[in-house]
């Protein structure tokens, strides 16, 4: 971090890959004035269809790294992936008690308010739905009013990753199509849980398949409102918060995607972990 900025820790956020750009994106949004570390695990890509026991190794290891790293240490770290969260929150969170450690998970509750024909699509990486969590998240709301349709999206993320467009476009018209009928007529599909942070960068073509009138919901904003109450303090509203940005893999996907969808020009610093 720029000499200035040292006084103030910086809030570690992780993903996979890309996809929690969005995550970083409501964050720095919410929290203008915070310095954000953010690694894109591509290296070790995609986490969707990996077992969880790879994911949670990973997930250690880079928490491990962000804490014990002198000129990174971290004040709270964000989990910017559903898969993640899933297979790793627990435990990070046995392993790390005096760390605010932050998640995400498909917004299933707050589409439970918004739908009005009680039909929820949820798109979602295999991991993330076949995952003990999201298990009872959805048991959780089992009798409730609303019936939750899930679709796994073997590929999407990783399409996404790559900036792909043609396959991007191409997997979401399969897994829309598969999801069944959308629109606000009973029996409709009105609402579309986005439950993998790499989706809202396909959000302009999942919004012109289903139609207009199909609600898309991600989880950036209820996330970024949930660190902003886990921080201990604030950074002072003076400058703003400088990032800082990793990668497993290939650097310069990274940059592209951040100057892309953050319109942020920093260089990626390569990372062995």
């Amino acid at each position: 971090m720029p000499e200035a900025a040292n006084a103030k820790p910086p809030i570690g956020v992780f993903d996979s890959g890309v996809g929690g750009l969005s995550i970083l994106k409501a964050l720095r949004a919410e929290l203008p004035h915070e310095n954000f570390i953010y690694v894109a695990d591509s290296g070790f890509a995609p986490y969707g269809e990996r077992d969880q026991g790879f994911v949670l190794a990973r997930a250690r290891a880079i928490t491990r790294h962000l804490l014990k790293s002198p000129d990174l240490a971290i004040q709270a770290l964000v989990v910017a992936c559903n898969t993640a969260t899933a297979a790793a929150i627990q435990l990070l969170r046995q392993d790390h008690p005096e760390l605010p450690i932050i998640g995400v998970e498909p917004a299933l509750k707050p589409a439970m308010t918004l739908s009005h024909t009680g039909r929820i699509g949820v798109m979602a990486t295999r991991g993330t739905l076949n995952s003990q969590k999201f298990k009872t998240l959805l048991a959780g709301l089992a009798g409730g009013p609303a019936q939750f349709i899930c679709q796994p999206c073997d590929g999407l993320a990783d399409a996404i990753e790559r900036h792909d467009t043609e396959q991007t476009t191409a997997l979401c018209t399969q897994y829309a199509q598969a999801l069944g009928r959308f629109g606000a007529q009973p029996g409709d599909i009105d609402t579309l849980v986005l439950g993998c942070t790499h989706y809202p960068f396909a959000r302009e073509t999942l919004q012109a398949l289903v139609g207009p009138a199909v609600q898309l919901l991600d989880n950036g904003a209820p996330v970024a409102r949930q660190t902003r109450r886990m921080l201990a303090s604030f950074a002072p509203e003076s400058a703003p918060g400088q990032c800082l940005l990793f990668s497993t893999g290939d650097p310069e996907l990274l940059h592209n995607a951040a100057q892309r969808w953050l319109g942020l020009d920093v260089m990626v610093q390569g990372l062995r972990i």
